[in-house]
């Protein structure tokens, strides 16, 4: 069977269309954004005007419809603008709009999903916990049935989104002792009595994203607002985070490319010993090492999307375009930042950006070592050919 490499009119007309409007609408706000820590409410807005807020959704429900190869083109061109942005967009797309389509009932989709796809609310994801992070199973927060309303408790970290989200997919378990097969999925209004936001998350990178708190003290959520049965929270969750990890491998892709991009201008104008510095080997080896890098990432993250289109499951796909996209990124924000030299240290080069939100894309949606185990796990069971 042939393999085909080039995409699609359609993918290339999505990809010129979004750069262009990444490059001159969102990259000459990204430093200021940076720097004030505001949630780019204008971007998000713009994003929505372009049909990025629910790539995925069908028409029918407000989305845009875009296969998921697609999308993984818009994240990628959205990050190497301006990487908080993707990460929101991602969030909105795969963690909130994702789940309420595979899983919401006709009148969840009404209610919650369509205005979110449209771009007219925002979204959040709520399942980190104090202490449970990589071991999602181990999640303290309760929900308790009370006649027709859930009443729920506990805390939630690193909500990415939270600080300007509309309604927000928390998972909690109406039984701990039944561990991750007590876990159930609930869609939280910011509006419901009981959520409030607690203290924002100021960070190293990534730092308009608007990751804060959110504490359930008596939080009451009508039974028609339970995503799922309960008890399916944990495949839920899982299933989510399979296109959250193509998303976060995108956003990766973005960065890297973001930085390739500036160590190309900056060696070619940075002179050295008489001649600029893209001249000397040892400057071009680094150039190429990141190239290599970051397009062999682009094929992965490429696969992972073609097989959720085509497959439905991609985990191990999902979790090698993740693993693989994130640390070629963060090498490659790493190598812009040495050929710039000292000014790669200077907040005033865009590269000191790039390289604080590079690390971020090995640590949330699962940390390289949890991709690696779940690489792991699928080669053990036959999964990976």
């Amino acid at each position: 069977m042939p393999v085909e490499f080039g995409l699609s009119k359609e993918q290339e007309m999505i990809r010129d269309t979004v750069r262009d409007f990444a490059q001159t609408v969102l990259k000459p706000r990204a430093a200021e954004y940076d720097r004030t820590r505001e949630f780019p409410l204008d971007n998000y807005r713009r994003c929505a005007e372009m049909n990025l807020t629910g790539m995925m959704i069908p028409d029918a429900y407000g989305g845009a419809g875009f296969d998921t190869v697609s999308y993984v083109i818009a994240i990628e061109e959205v990050s190497r603008a301006c990487a908080s942005t993707g990460v929101i967009l991602s969030v909105n797309n795969s963690l909130f709009c994702g789940p309420l389509l595979a899983f919401g009932s006709e009148g969840q989709k009404q209610r919650y999903l369509v205005p979110h796809a449209r771009g007219e609310k925002i979204g959040a994801y709520c399942l980190t916990e104090p202490g449970a992070g990589s071991d999602a199973a181990a999640l303290r927060a309760t929900a308790v049935l009370k006649g027709d309303r859930y009443v729920l408790n506990g805390n939630k970290v690193f909500v990415t989104n939270g600080v300007a989200a509309h309604n927000f997919l928390v998972y909690a378990t109406v039984n701990p002792a039944q561990k991750h097969r007590g876990i159930t999925a609930f869609i939280v209004e910011r509006g419901f009595q009981g959520l409030r936001l607690g203290k924002p998350e100021h960070k190293m990178g990534i730092t308009c994203s608007g990751s804060v708190e959110i504490v359930l003290e008596d939080c009451d959520v009508p039974v028609e607002n339970r995503l799922g049965a309960e008890g399916e929270g944990f495949k839920i969750a899982m299933a989510t985070l399979d296109g959250g990890r193509i998303g976060i491998a995108s956003q990766a892709l973005g960065i890297g490319q973001a930085s390739l991009d500036e160590a190309l201008t900056y060696s070619k104008s940075r002179e050295a010993f008489g001649r600029p510095i893209s001249e000397l080997q040892a400057i071009q080896w680094k150039l190429a090492d990141m190239a290599v890098e970051i397009e062999a990432a682009r094929l992965l993250t490429y696969r992972a999307a073609w097989t959720r289109d085509t497959k439905g499951r991609c985990s191990a796909e999902a979790a090698m375009a993740k693993l693989f996209a994130s640390e070629a990124c963060m090498r490659a924000a790493r190598q812009a930042v040495q050929i710039h030299g000292g000014y790669g240290y200077i907040n005033e080069y865009t590269v000191e950006r790039l390289f604080r939100d590079a690390k971020i894309t090995e640590i949330y949606e699962g940390t390289s070592e949890i991709q690696r185990l779940v690489i792991a796990k699928e080669l053990l069971k036959g999964a990976v050919a």
